[in-house]
C-alpha cells in the first residue's frame, strides 16, 4: 500500500479514458493506496475541461486526497525553481509546486513527465504503461 500524488496529465489520461489510467488508477484503489491531488492538479485539470467533461471531472477530482499546499511548500518550490534556472533548467511553477507536494507529503508522484521533476528527493513510480 502505498500514497500516491497524480500529476495532472494522469487525471486528465483517466478522465478521458486514454493510456488505460482509469484500469491502472482503480488497480492502486483495491491494493489499498490512497489517491491525491493539490490545488495545482485542480487548476490545469479544470482549464483543460470541456464541458461534457464537468461532472465526471468533478466525481473523479472529490474521490481523490486532497493536499494542501502550505507556505512551507510554496518556499521550497521557489527554492527548486530557483537553483534549476541557475542551472540553466527552466521548471514551471506547477510542477515544481507539485513536486514540493510530493516531497512534503512523502507521496508517489505518477506521471509520465519525469524530466519536469528532476528533483533528488522526490519519488516517482516506476513506468506505468
Amino acid at each position: 500500500m502505498a500514497n500516491y500524488l497524480l500529476d495532472s496529465t494522469i487525471i486528465i489520461d483517466c478522465l478521458r479514458g486514454k493510456k488505460g489510467r482509469d484500469e491502472l488508477l482503480k488497480k492502486l484503489v483495491l491494493e489499498g493506496s490512497t489517491l491525491g491531488c493539490c490545488s495545482v492538479n485542480i487548476v490545469e485539470v479544470h482549464t483543460g475541461m470541456k464541458n461534457k467533461e464537468r461532472e465526471k471531472t468533478t466525481n473523479l477530482l472529490n474521490s481523490l486526497e486532497y493536499y494542501n499546499i502550505t507556505r512551507e511548500m510554496a518556499t521550497l518550490a521557489g527554492e527548486y525553481r530557483r537553483n534549476y534556472w541557475k542551472k540553466g533548467k527552466i521548471l514551471s511553477v506547477s510542477d515544481v509546486l507539485i513536486a514540493a507536494v510530493a516531497i512534503s507529503y512523502n507521496l508517489i508522484l505518477i506521471t509520465d513527465n519525469r524530466k519536469h521533476y528532476p528533483m533528488p528527493e522526490i519519488k516517482i513510480a516506476g513506468e506505468i504503461e
